[in-house]
């Protein structure tokens, strides 16, 4: 067993990295475990993946009983590894997959590494427990994670991650075969799931087969040094696209990263430098790019003037909404089926699905940020016998169907080079596309950015400032900004929403975080939060014309003087010394 403490950390006398090391165990929480490779209880080593499989274990049979044991649970990883602590995602899983088998627990451990969505699709697709995902997706390189998905093949939301975390802390000492990896190799309670799953259900997301087998579109694709490129390959195949150019120095996956400052590409052109340059040898127009751990999709596309266009988060969940909306409206004609369809995003996300449905006919809802909400709405309505169609949030994550209930950047990647494929035959690019979305249901034109704050004070008061806005008594909320009136204030913190007859948001509040919503009489959203993860303070901001209203540029400066407004009214950065974010 590798050493968890390097004793050159002692024998130096380095207070400072002893302490952050051991100073506070790792919280587990909705998104289960995220931190640093490395020695001691703040970090992800063999001791604490197996601390936190004891207690997930332990809970699963709290509420599975011997249903666990006959049921099981599926354990994927990525290519993370970190050498100076010796630490791995392959070894992780290993570990985990020991903890579970020495309770007498089947895990369908995959042989090698794999996209984050194969681990709910198997949770769903093989009746299991539960699924442990050993990934840090796109995080800086020393980092790891431990994502968990439930039985119902969404991940965990409250009460679980509460219920997880007390049964960790009850089970810290390590059992004595937690520790064997080496019986896996021999342990009937082991099963590899790759062949079950690998090739199953992506074919249901092809519509147009002819069309993809004669489309001479040339593609590049991306798996910025993570697991996508195979998948992405094979998924391309089962779609008869022909297959997209792999950038060479980013196609086999590397835990260094080396080509990249961040393995994020929602960071946008940075990432895509290599992409862009195969992308001008080869005659190709669209790029394709997945985050390490595959469950997100950035597109870029080469304009008329030879530069490149990187669509946003928003831009993108336009496109696929239309697209995956007009397929379906394409095989289901019969129009009575379209009031059980649903579409999904998060409140920060475009409204533009909203804007799409009401003109459709489908449904649209809106949940609190991140797919786990999504999820597991979306498995609420199926066991409703509903139909969800879609979801996605401005975060480059998208959900095409409902055969995994997470994002999922390998079928996106498919279904985006099939709808590329499809409009180049009719000469139409997926910027022209774009517009006649907007030209149709409406311009949703967003402004998305962050300040950074270390101080949790100034945040808490800057918070409280907008809720006694000129009464320090009273609850009182801003009336206007910039000249703009607000209509309507959702407050997620305390869970009041005045649109709502009694003032109670229909969103669950958490007074943990903060997160207040201004809507505008111009049509305008703004949404102020605080980022569970970073010392963030973001907004999302939207400007939703009436279709029709085709000044582009007016709707730009509208949104912009609107947000120039909130910054200086809401955030007043040089009074709170914020930092604005780095270009």
């Amino acid at each position: 067993v590798p050493l968890l403490s390097p004793p050159g950390l002692v024998k130096e006398g380095a207070v400072g990295e002893l302490r952050r090391c051991f100073g506070s165990r790792m919280e587990f929480g909705t998104a289960g475990l995220r931190a640093a490779m490395g020695p001691g209880i703040s970090c992800m080593n063999d001791l604490t993946i197996i601390q936190t499989t004891q207690g997930f274990c332990k809970y699963l049979e709290q509420c599975f009983g011997q249903c666990l044991k006959e049921r099981g649970v599926v354990v994927g990883f990525d290519a993370r590894a970190h050498p100076p602590s010796g630490g791995s995602s392959r070894r992780f899983a290993s570990l985990a997959a020991a903890v579970f088998t020495c309770r007498g627990v089947p895990v369908h451990l995959f042989c090698d590494i794999t996209p984050t969505p194969f681990v709910p699709f198997a949770v769903s697709h093989l009746g299991l427990c539960a699924g442990v995902m050993v990934t840090a997706s796109h995080n800086p390189k020393q980092d790891n994670g431990y994502k968990v998905y439930w039985e119902n093949g969404a991940q965990i939301v409250p009460p679980h991650d509460k219920g997880i975390s007390v049964a960790i802390e009850a089970n810290l000492e390590p059992w004595p075969e937690s520790w064997d990896i080496t019986s896996l190799s021999h342990c009937p309670l082991l099963k590899d799931p790759f062949q079950d799953i690998h090739t199953e259900t992506i074919q249901q997301h092809c519509h147009h087969r002819d069309i993809n087998k004669s489309s001479e579109v040339k593609i590049v694709h991306t798996s910025v040094h993570g697991v996508g490129h195979a998948f992405v390959q094979s998924a391309f195949k089962a779609f008869d696209l022909r297959p997209p150019y792999a950038v060479e120095e980013q196609k086999d996956p590397d835990p260094e990263f080396p080509t990249v400052k961040y393995p994020n590409p929602e960071e946008g052109k940075g990432v895509l430098t290599l992409s862009f340059a195969l992308a001008e040898r080869e005659g190709a127009t669209v790029v394709l790019a997945n985050d390490p751990d595959a469950d997100r999709l950035a597109v870029a596309e080469q304009q008329k003037g030879g530069q490149w266009r990187v669509f946003s988060g928003n831009e993108l969940g336009a496109l696929l909404g239309w697209w995956v909306y007009r397929c379906w409206k394409q095989t289901n004609p019969d129009q009575s089926t379209v009031k059980s369809v649903y579409m999904l995003a998060s409140t920060v996300s475009s409204k533009i699905l909203r804007a799409i449905a009401l003109k459709e006919g489908f449904h649209f809802e809106e949940t609190l940020t991140g797919f786990k909400w999504m999820g597991n709405r979306a498995r609420e309505l199926l066991d409703q016998n509903k139909i969800v169609l879609f979801a996605f949030e401005e975060a480059i994550g998208y959900m095409c169907g409902s055969a995994v209930l997470d994002k999922d950047g390998v079928s996106a990647a498919a279904i985006a080079g099939e709808m590329t494929s499809y409009l180049a035959a009719k000469n139409i690019t997926l910027s022209q596309q774009l517009t006649a979305v907007y030209e149709e249901y409406g311009y949703h034109i967003t402004k998305n950015s962050y300040f950074i704050c270390h101080d949790q004070e100034v945040i808490r008061a800057m918070f409280d400032r907008l809720r006694h806005y000129g009464n320090q008594e009273d609850v009182s909320y801003p009336r206007q900004c910039g000249g703009v009136a607000i209509t309507a204030v959702r407050d997620l913190t305390t869970g009041y929403d005045s649109s709502q007859a009694d003032n109670k948001a229909v969103l669950p509040s958490s007074p943990s975080s903060q997160m207040i919503t201004f809507s505008f009489s111009n049509g305008g959203v703004a949404t102020m939060r605080t980022s569970g993860t970073e010392p963030k303070i973001k907004y999302y901001t939207e400007l939703c014309a009436a279709p029709g209203n085709s000044d582009v540029k007016g709707l730009q400066k509208e949104l912009d003087d609107l947000v120039n407004a909130i910054v200086e009214d809401f955030f007043q950065p040089q009074k709170n010394n914020l930092l604005s974010k780095p270009e």
